[in-house]
């Protein structure tokens, strides 16, 4: 199944000039949306994680559904004013200005395995800041995963560090 045919290209979306990848469409379809957490979960499964972090908001679909089959976890990250206990905050730059995530300090436990994950990897800043939350309070990063890349906007690049997965790679903006 090629999971390509299922996200909707979405133009001049948030801003003129943007063309928006669009997984409602895959979760709307039973079998697509099957496809896409066993593949997830295959990535996965072998690695002994603990905890698994989704990203504000669309993270938070597939985290939630990988931290049950993997019988872990799940933490939220979230924009600022969301969390209710005592947090931790990292701040990063996007390419039109910053933006800040947040994690609750109690979250993560030092030496947790966590897998992080979000809908999509396009320059990286977002899954950095969320990387190094994770770290901040002692988890071990063990893998970061995306049901789609734009691999034409390198956001691998700031994540060399780490072991990157995604199943949809976009080449170009197209």
């Amino acid at each position: 199944m090629d999971l390509k045919r299922y996200i909707r290209n979405v133009k001049d979306f948030p801003k003129e000039g943007i063309m928006f990848r669009d997984i409602t469409t895959l979760l709307k379809d039973p079998a697509a949306l099957k496809k896409t957490l066993d593949e997830l979960y295959d990535l996965t499964k072998n690695l002994d994680i603990t905890k698994v972090v989704g990203i504000e908001s669309r993270g938070f679909i597939f985290g939630s559904m990988l931290a049950e089959k993997l019988n872990a976890g799940f933490i939220p990250i979230r924009k600022p004013g969301k969390l209710p206990a005592e947090i931790e905050s990292q701040s990063y730059a996007l390419e039109y200005g910053n933006d800040t995530i947040q994690i609750h300090k109690d979250a993560i436990k030092v030496g947790e395995r966590v897998l992080l994950h979000d809908d999509l990897l396009a320059t990286g800043g977002t899954a950095l800041a969320a990387a190094n939350l994770i770290e901040k309070l002692g988890g071990e990063v063990v893998q970061i995963s995306f049901v789609i890349e734009l691999s034409f906007l390198n956001g691998r690049d700031k994540l060399k560090m780490y072991d990157v997965k995604s199943l949809v790679d976009y080449k170009n903006e197209e």
